[in-house]
């Protein structure tokens, strides 16, 4: 077995906690089950992750076995990634029908007649995602697999979930292979980046409650607490635009949690209001900037801002409107032809 293979399957066994290494190992198949036998979990990370390097020695272990470890250990602990959404886009309205096989073979193909060094390793999950680890080289250099580029990508879907590597520069390269491969004629960056991954699934497959047309009004939990003499008219005040405030937040958020979103970013455009007689502009053209949130939880962050006193309820429409916007965001942009960055299939 190559040194570098047997350094990265040790690294990535240390990474693991010591109490789901043999979980992990279980479903990486790789050893047999008498193998696993002989570990003793109960020693320091170091030892086992050097005993593990030896029985996968016995094996002749390959980069391959290697890379399809890590991916289970980033499918279960995929928060620890920055992934990005992106969708694509297909000249005609058909549907095909998909074959597995043929994107595997396509993307490959597309991706090692660009790039000699890069490794590839695919992983099919039961819910109908497949897992793609992309280890870049350049043409001097073997893959970099401590920096791998990860791509999710629901079959019968138009969502690609990325978690790009450092080199920005193999992005091309990445989503023309995936445009080929699923038979797509563009790809688009969204702009909704965040550490959840399911979170980015629910928002554009609208998998979460949000905006209910019918509700039943609930007084607030808890009560309001009255103070000493207070004015019963000015208590009934806040009572009642404090439950306002409540059943307006409902209507736009819904009463479950919220996806964890972390960023998002759209263009604004919008004409310049003034005075004619100060003519401070010569031509009437829009006015165009482009808007950026993040937060480590953005959509709990816009849900908790009325409530704080820190905005007025309803939230303005510019606020509300980001989880709205993505099942949309592809046409609304391309009508106004605000993509700097798009794909497109040769």
């Amino acid at each position: 077995m190559d040194e570098t293979v047997a350094e990265y399957i040790r690294r990535t066994v240390l990474k693991i906690p010591r109490d789901e290494i043999k979980m992990m190992l279980q479903k990486w198949g790789f050893l047999s089950e008498a193998q696993l036998q002989t570990l003793n979990f109960h020693q320091l990370k170091d030892n086992i992750s050097q005993e593990v390097v030896q029985l996968c020695e016995e094996n002749s272990a390959d980069i391959k076995q290697a890379a399809a470890l890590d991916i289970i250990y980033n499918h279960i602990y995929q928060n620890k990634r920055m992934w990005s959404v992106y969708q694509m886009k297909k000249s005609g309205e058909e549907l095909e029908y998909f074959d597995i096989t043929d994107f595997k073979k396509k993307f490959k193909r597309r991706l090692q007649s660009a790039l000699k060094n890069v490794t590839i390793t695919f992983k099919e999950y039961e819910d109908n995602a497949i897992w793609i680890r992309v280890a870049w080289g350049t043409p001097y250099k073997k893959p970099n697999q401590y920096k791998p580029s990860y791509v999710v990508y629901h079959s019968q879907t138009p969502y690609v979930f990325i978690s790009a590597s450092v080199l920005k520069s193999n992005m091309p390269l990445l989503c023309q292979a995936l445009i080929v491969a699923s038979n797509y004629h563009e790809i688009r960056e969204m702009e909704l980046r965040s550490h959840s991954l399911n979170s980015l699934k629910d928002i554009v497959f609208k998998r979460y409650s949000q905006n209910f047309q019918t509700y039943t009004t609930k007084p607030l939990e808890g009560g309001i607490v009255e103070p000493e003499n207070a004015d019963i008219r000015i208590v009934q005040e806040n009572r009642s635009e404090k439950e306002r405030i409540h059943r307006l937040n409902r209507e736009v958020f819904g009463s479950g949690p919220q996806p964890k979103l972390e960023f998002a970013q759209y263009r604004l455009e919008t004409m310049f209001k003034s005075n004619p007689k100060m003519d401070v502009l010569d031509k009437k053209e829009p006015f165009r900037c482009l808007v950026k949130f993040s937060s480590p939880h953005l959509l709990e962050s816009l849900k908790s801002l009325a409530p704080a006193g820190m905005a007025d309820a309803p939230l303005s429409p510019l606020l509300t409107c980001i989880p709205h916007k993505a099942r949309n965001y592809f046409k609304i942009r391309e009508k106004k032809g605000l993509f700097p960055e798009t794909f497109v299939s040769p």
